[in-house]
């Protein structure tokens, strides 16, 4: 019994390694997400083979409950809330990790880790380390759900000396540890889990919106090793293994995205990298009574019409106006009329890694004609026109040329250097980082207001007339 359970477990890992090699290219994917969900039916056949029937209905209602819910949220969530969905997952791994740790604390026997009337030493270790993750884990998803789900503001939320106030909040978690393992005291036990769910709110509240898709990759990564440490503390070697690929995958993204942006990974791992000063000073009055040009659907038709180049940089904006299957259709519209028609993906466009690609996947896109930015960047400047709808913070020259900006020193695509830029957009507000787009008051850019879905279609309409 116990190999065919080693080697079922060993399967799944294998099937998940899969899953991970599969989602790293959109050709791909579906493959990646059918090997995971094999994967990952096989894992809990298997666990529940190893339970024997005492606790099957229990099992069953919660696994019941759980799927029901899990799947009326996934059939009913809208792309624009996908982002918040999956950092609400990230907390509830989190509080997972937590609630297995509370539980081995309170009943070391039940899970086979009490010696001699506590605790083993080995147990107690991970214990204090996976709570400490998982609590972590817990509250900085709960804030990124918030941001992102407009509940608190997208600026940085700052305060002084908050990186000394981190830094004793993580010594004291590391001393209240070393106290659990010495003294078995449920004081400590319970200081670390109040004090990570403390540093968790106080490392995401000061990142700023612009920085957000790398916090959703951190807090991935962080949820990996949470679940990791639990798989030490049941003594199941396949949470191990699939908690680390989580952890090392997500801190590996995290680490690229960092680079295309030009930010420090120590930063994001501390919190707060970016202030809201320059975003003040951006954003302030004045600047919003510059002139700009503002143009019609039938404009924009008119000038795409007769381009032989077209570089569409989606954005959020597009998420929220769901504007992709009508984006689709005025590119192929294009692209019968002989327009090369490409598509530039920013690192961090959206609010989540690939939420863009996923985006234009779901309109049916050729893959071949999404680019990342260093693959595309260079060709803005043959580029007859740049269609920027729903993006801002990732296309604004101020990243370069600012460095009062809080989004400075992040690379940008470079839509300036097309000959036109027609920006889609609702209205002249600033992105999400709340920096104001000096790309709006260019000479060669035409601004087109209204929703972007309807844009789009009109546009489309023009084409045909």
């Amino acid at each position: 019994m116990t190999t065919l359970v080693s080697l079922a477990y060993l399967i799944s890992g294998v099937c998940f390694i899969l899953a991970l090699r599969g989602l790293a290219s959109p050709e791909t994917a579906r493959r990646g997400n059918q090997f995971g969900v094999f994967g990952m039916a096989l894992a809990i056949v298997t666990t529940l083979c190893l339970i024997g029937t005492a606790s099957l209905w229990a099992i069953a209602v919660a696994v019941t409950l759980g799927g029901s819910i899990g799947a009326v949220v996934a059939r009913n969530i809208k792309m624009t809330a996908l982002p918040q969905l999956v950092a609400a997952f990230h907390s509830l791994v989190g509080l997972a990790a937590v609630l297995v740790a509370s539980a081995a604390f309170l009943n070391p026997a039940a899970y086979g880790i009490a010696q001699g009337g506590g605790i083993q030493l080995s147990s107690l270790i991970e214990m204090g380390i996976g709570v400490a993750i998982g609590a972590i884990t817990f509250s900085g998803s709960l804030v990124a759900f918030a941001k992102l789900q407009g509940l608190v503001s997208g600026k940085p939320l700052t305060f002084r000396f908050q990186h000394q106030f981190n830094l004793a909040l993580g010594v004291l978690i590391a001393v209240s540890i070393v106290m659990l393992i010495a003294t078995q005291a449920p004081v400590a036990y319970w200081m670390i889990v109040g004090v990570a769910l403390l540093l968790g709110f106080l490392l995401i509240l000061p990142i700023g919106g612009a920085d957000m898709p790398v916090v959703v990759s951190m807090l991935n990564s962080y949820s990996g090793w949470a679940a990791a440490a639990t798989g030490f503390t049941l003594e199941n070697p396949l949470l191990i293994i699939t908690g680390a690929l989580v952890g090392s995958s997500g801190a590996i993204l995290s680490y690229i995205m960092c680079k295309g942006m030009n930010r420090s990974i120590i930063n994001v791992i501390l919190g707060g990298f970016g202030n809201d000063a320059g975003a003040a000073a951006n954003a302030g009055g004045g600047a919003n009574d510059r002139p700009v040009k503002i143009g019609s659907a039938e404009d924009a038709g008119f000038v795409l019409k007769n381009a032989s180049s077209v570089i569409i940089v989606p954005g959020y904006g597009m998420a929220v106006a769901q504007a992709q299957h009508a984006l689709r259709e005025m590119a192929d519209h294009l692209k019968d009329a002989g327009v090369q028609v490409r598509y530039a993906i920013h690192p961090v466009a959206g609010r989540m890694p690939g939420h863009m690609n996923v985006l234009l996947a779901e309109a049916n896109v050729p893959y071949d004609e999404v680019m990342e930015l260093d693959e595309i960047n260079r060709d803005f400047g043959q580029a007859d026109v740049a269609f920027v709808i729903g993006a801002n913070d990732v296309t604004n020259p101020a990243a370069r040329s600012d460095p009062k900006s809080p989004i400075y020193g992040m690379p940008v695509l470079d839509v300036e250097k097309a000959k036109t830029v027609l920006f889609v957009k609702r209205s002249m507000a600033s992105g999400y980082a709340g920096v104001e787009n000096e790309l709006f008051y260019r000479d060669n850019t035409m601004m087109l207001f209204g929703d972007a879905k309807q844009m789009c279609e009109q546009i489309v309409k023009a084409l045909d007339a």
